[in-house]
């Protein structure tokens, strides 16, 4: 699978890393060129500095061939943008989309992406570990 991914702050550089490792063709695209320095020295994927919002910077990055988009910068609307281009206008087949704000996520995820909000997940989370009781060690 084709796979772009843009942002490579510690989540994007994890899901990168995993997905090359599993045999797929990764590209990371970030604003800042050393953000890059997050990606394993065996990374062999392709790298493109660039804003995932310009369209140029998705065409460098093979946005037309692309089979997934995976949006995770700290910008819940450059998310939600590139989002929609990579879907809208390059027809991209699976584009996920990280949102931080949970009142965003479910306006975004009406609007037809697929959407992950680590504020939701973790605050169940929490509140799980919380009403369970302590693994005693």
């Amino acid at each position: 699978m084709k796979v772009i991914i843009m942002g490579c702050g510690r989540l994007g550089s994890r899901i990168a890393t995993m997905l090359e490792q599993q045999g797929h063709a990764v590209t990371v695209v970030d604003i800042t060129e050393s953000a890059f320095r997050r990606l394993p020295e065996s990374f062999g994927g392709k790298r493109v500095v660039g804003n995932g919002m310009d369209v140029a910077t998705l065409e460098r990055a093979g946005i037309r061939d692309a089979d997934a988009f995976i949006a995770v910068t700290q910008g819940d609307n450059r998310n939600y943008f590139a989002s929609q281009v990579a879907r809208e206008v390059y027809g991209v087949r699976r584009v996920l989309c990280r949102v931080y704000d949970p009142v965003r996520e479910g306006i975004f995820r009406e609007l037809g992406l697929e959407t992950f909000s680590p504020t939701s997940y973790g605050a169940q989370i929490m509140v799980d570990m919380l009403m369970n009781e302590p693994v005693r060690r």
